[in-house]
Protein backbone atom coordinates (compact mmCIF):
# COMPACT_ATOMS: atom_id res chain seq x y z
CA UNK A 1 0.00 0.00 0.00
CA UNK A 2 1.60 3.72 -0.85
CA UNK A 3 0.43 6.16 2.02
CA UNK A 4 0.87 9.76 0.85
CA UNK A 5 -0.04 12.46 4.08
CA UNK A 6 -0.05 15.54 2.39
CA UNK A 7 2.20 18.69 3.53
CA UNK A 8 0.71 22.13 3.19
CA UNK A 9 0.20 24.87 5.26
CA UNK A 10 -2.98 25.38 3.94
CA UNK A 11 -4.12 22.30 4.84
CA UNK A 12 -2.43 22.28 8.39
CA UNK A 13 -4.75 25.51 9.07
CA UNK A 14 -7.92 23.37 8.21
CA UNK A 15 -7.40 20.79 9.85
CA UNK A 16 -6.60 23.27 12.82
CA UNK A 17 -10.13 24.82 12.76
CA UNK A 18 -11.81 21.16 11.56
CA UNK A 19 -10.25 20.01 14.94
CA UNK A 20 -11.80 23.52 16.99
CA UNK A 21 -14.68 21.75 19.00
CA UNK A 22 -16.54 25.00 18.69
CA UNK A 23 -16.55 24.88 14.89
CA UNK A 24 -20.18 25.00 13.82
CA UNK A 25 -21.36 22.39 11.73
CA UNK A 26 -22.17 24.25 8.59
CA UNK A 27 -18.06 25.88 8.87
CA UNK A 28 -17.24 21.97 9.72
CA UNK A 29 -18.79 21.02 6.31
CA UNK A 30 -17.48 23.91 4.34
CA UNK A 31 -14.10 22.70 5.81
CA UNK A 32 -14.14 19.06 4.84
CA UNK A 33 -15.53 20.46 1.15
CA UNK A 34 -12.15 22.26 0.54
CA UNK A 35 -9.63 19.45 2.89
CA UNK A 36 -11.52 16.73 0.09
CA UNK A 37 -10.82 19.05 -2.83
CA UNK A 38 -7.25 19.52 -1.93
CA UNK A 39 -7.12 15.58 -1.55
CA UNK A 40 -8.79 14.76 -4.79
CA UNK A 41 -6.24 16.38 -6.28
CA UNK A 42 -3.34 14.62 -5.07
CA UNK A 43 -4.88 11.50 -4.81
CA UNK A 44 -5.83 12.03 -8.40
CA UNK A 45 -2.46 12.26 -10.37
CA UNK A 46 -2.91 8.45 -11.62
CA UNK A 47 -6.23 9.26 -12.93
CA UNK A 48 -6.51 7.29 -16.63
CA UNK A 49 -6.33 9.58 -19.40
CA UNK A 50 -6.61 9.16 -23.25
CA UNK A 51 -5.76 11.28 -26.14
CA UNK A 52 -8.29 13.61 -28.16
CA UNK A 53 -8.52 15.43 -30.90
CA UNK A 54 -9.38 19.26 -30.20
CA UNK A 55 -10.60 21.76 -32.64
CA UNK A 56 -9.71 25.34 -30.65
CA UNK A 57 -10.74 28.28 -32.27
CA UNK A 58 -7.19 28.79 -33.86
CA UNK A 59 -6.25 25.60 -34.76
CA UNK A 60 -6.88 21.72 -34.63
CA UNK A 61 -4.51 20.20 -31.45
CA UNK A 62 -4.10 16.95 -29.21
CA UNK A 63 -5.79 17.01 -25.83
CA UNK A 64 -6.20 14.68 -22.88
CA UNK A 65 -9.25 13.84 -21.45
CA UNK A 66 -10.57 11.49 -18.77
CA UNK A 67 -10.93 7.57 -20.02
CA UNK A 68 -13.49 5.19 -20.06
CA UNK A 69 -14.81 3.88 -18.04
CA UNK A 70 -14.94 6.95 -15.39
CA UNK A 71 -13.83 6.39 -12.29
CA UNK A 72 -15.92 5.60 -9.25
CA UNK A 73 -16.20 7.36 -6.22
CA UNK A 74 -17.78 5.43 -3.23
CA UNK A 75 -18.38 7.35 0.21
CA UNK A 76 -18.83 5.03 3.27
CA UNK A 77 -22.26 5.86 4.62
CA UNK A 78 -22.64 8.05 6.80
CA UNK A 79 -20.03 10.33 7.01
CA UNK A 80 -18.14 9.58 3.53
CA UNK A 81 -21.11 11.46 2.02
CA UNK A 82 -19.57 14.85 3.47
CA UNK A 83 -16.51 14.11 2.02
CA UNK A 84 -18.50 13.83 -1.62
CA UNK A 85 -19.32 17.13 -2.94
CA UNK A 86 -15.08 17.92 -2.61
CA UNK A 87 -14.58 15.04 -5.16
CA UNK A 88 -17.32 15.88 -7.37
CA UNK A 89 -16.45 19.33 -7.42
CA UNK A 90 -12.89 17.93 -8.92
CA UNK A 91 -14.45 15.28 -10.68
CA UNK A 92 -18.09 16.39 -12.29
CA UNK A 93 -18.04 13.28 -14.55
CA UNK A 94 -17.31 10.61 -11.83
CA UNK A 95 -19.79 7.91 -11.39
CA UNK A 96 -20.71 7.66 -7.54
CA UNK A 97 -22.10 4.64 -5.88
CA UNK A 98 -22.21 3.83 -1.82
CA UNK A 99 -21.37 1.62 0.59
CA UNK A 100 -23.13 1.39 4.22
CA UNK A 101 -20.81 -1.15 6.41
CA UNK A 102 -20.72 -1.21 10.63
CA UNK A 103 -19.48 -3.26 12.46
CA UNK A 104 -21.78 -6.18 14.82
CA UNK A 105 -21.23 -5.34 18.39
CA UNK A 106 -21.69 -9.26 19.05
CA UNK A 107 -19.36 -10.63 16.39
CA UNK A 108 -17.03 -7.57 16.14
CA UNK A 109 -17.33 -8.07 12.36
CA UNK A 110 -17.50 -6.07 9.65
CA UNK A 111 -21.02 -6.35 7.79
CA UNK A 112 -21.99 -4.79 4.50
CA UNK A 113 -25.78 -3.23 5.54
CA UNK A 114 -26.03 -1.15 2.07
CA UNK A 115 -24.75 -0.86 -1.28
CA UNK A 116 -25.63 0.79 -4.82
CA UNK A 117 -22.17 -0.01 -6.72
CA UNK A 118 -21.77 -2.13 -10.49
CA UNK A 119 -21.70 -5.70 -9.72
CA UNK A 120 -18.95 -5.61 -12.58
CA UNK A 121 -16.10 -3.13 -11.61
CA UNK A 122 -13.45 -4.78 -13.55
CA UNK A 123 -10.70 -2.63 -14.73
CA UNK A 124 -11.99 0.33 -12.71
CA UNK A 125 -10.49 3.08 -10.78
CA UNK A 126 -12.31 3.66 -7.79
CA UNK A 127 -11.82 6.09 -4.74
CA UNK A 128 -13.22 5.55 -1.25
CA UNK A 129 -13.77 8.23 1.04
CA UNK A 130 -14.36 7.86 4.82
CA UNK A 131 -13.17 10.77 6.70
CA UNK A 132 -11.57 8.72 9.92
CA UNK A 133 -9.33 5.89 9.78
CA UNK A 134 -9.43 4.51 13.13
CA UNK A 135 -8.90 1.00 13.44
CA UNK A 136 -8.87 0.31 10.31
CA UNK A 137 -11.59 -2.57 10.39
CA UNK A 138 -14.08 -0.84 7.84
CA UNK A 139 -11.80 0.11 5.29
CA UNK A 140 -9.78 -2.63 4.76
CA UNK A 141 -13.64 -4.62 3.92
CA UNK A 142 -14.69 -1.86 1.56
CA UNK A 143 -11.38 -2.56 -0.27
CA UNK A 144 -11.81 -6.35 -0.08
CA UNK A 145 -15.46 -5.84 -0.71
CA UNK A 146 -14.74 -3.71 -4.37
CA UNK A 147 -11.47 -5.62 -5.35
CA UNK A 148 -13.97 -9.11 -5.35
CA UNK A 149 -16.04 -6.83 -7.76
CA UNK A 150 -13.01 -6.54 -9.72
CA UNK A 151 -11.76 -3.53 -9.18
CA UNK A 152 -8.06 -2.68 -10.19
CA UNK A 153 -6.89 0.27 -8.55
CA UNK A 154 -8.67 1.68 -5.18
CA UNK A 155 -7.54 4.80 -3.80
CA UNK A 156 -8.32 6.10 -0.05
CA UNK A 157 -8.97 9.67 1.02
CA UNK A 158 -9.45 10.28 4.57
CA UNK A 159 -8.99 13.32 6.78
CA UNK A 160 -6.50 11.70 9.67
CA UNK A 161 -5.82 8.64 10.60
CA UNK A 162 -4.67 7.29 13.21
CA UNK A 163 -0.71 5.31 13.05
CA UNK A 164 -2.69 1.82 14.47
CA UNK A 165 -5.15 2.32 11.83
CA UNK A 166 -2.97 2.89 9.08
CA UNK A 167 -0.47 -0.15 10.09
CA UNK A 168 -3.23 -2.63 10.63
CA UNK A 169 -4.87 -1.41 6.95
CA UNK A 170 -1.67 -1.83 5.46
CA UNK A 171 -1.56 -5.36 6.78
CA UNK A 172 -4.79 -5.90 5.98
CA UNK A 173 -4.26 -5.16 2.06
CA UNK A 174 -0.54 -6.71 1.86
CA UNK A 175 -1.52 -9.60 -0.52
CA UNK A 176 -3.29 -6.42 -2.50
CA UNK A 177 -1.73 -4.33 -5.34
CA UNK A 178 -2.68 -0.80 -6.60
CA UNK A 179 -4.02 0.57 -2.92
CA UNK A 180 -3.57 3.95 -1.99
CA UNK A 181 -3.72 6.05 1.09
CA UNK A 182 -4.27 9.71 0.71
CA UNK A 183 -4.61 11.30 4.59
CA UNK A 184 -4.52 14.99 5.53
CA UNK A 185 -3.19 14.40 8.52
CA UNK A 186 -1.55 11.70 10.79
CA UNK A 187 -2.65 11.75 14.27
CA UNK A 188 -1.00 10.64 17.62
CA UNK A 189 -2.81 7.30 18.82
CA UNK A 190 -5.90 5.58 19.55
CA UNK A 191 -7.49 6.13 23.60
CA UNK A 192 -8.78 3.10 25.16
CA UNK A 193 -12.12 3.41 23.59
CA UNK A 194 -10.44 3.48 19.74
CA UNK A 195 -11.36 7.25 19.54
CA UNK A 196 -8.67 8.84 17.90
CA UNK A 197 -6.61 11.31 19.44
CA UNK A 198 -6.16 14.43 19.53
CA UNK A 199 -9.04 13.45 16.79
CA UNK A 200 -11.91 15.92 15.62
CA UNK A 201 -14.80 14.13 17.54
CA UNK A 202 -17.54 12.03 15.58
CA UNK A 203 -17.44 13.42 11.88
CA UNK A 204 -20.89 12.22 11.02
CA UNK A 205 -22.16 13.56 13.79
CA UNK A 206 -20.33 16.99 13.47
CA UNK A 207 -21.22 17.35 10.12
CA UNK A 208 -24.78 16.42 10.15
CA UNK A 209 -25.86 16.41 13.96
CA UNK A 210 -27.18 13.96 15.90
CA UNK A 211 -30.13 12.24 14.92
CA UNK A 212 -33.18 12.18 17.71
Amino acid sequence: MQLTILDHPLVDHKISVLRNQNTPSPVFRQLVEELVYLLSYEATRGIRTEEREIQTPVATTTGRVLAKPRPLVVPILRAGLGMLEGMTKLIPTAEVGFLGMARNEETLDIVTYAERLPEDLTGRQVYVLDPMLATGGTLIEAIKFLRKRGAEQITCLCLIGAPEGIAALEEGVKDLDNVELFLAARDERLNEKAYIVPGLGGAGDRLYGLAE
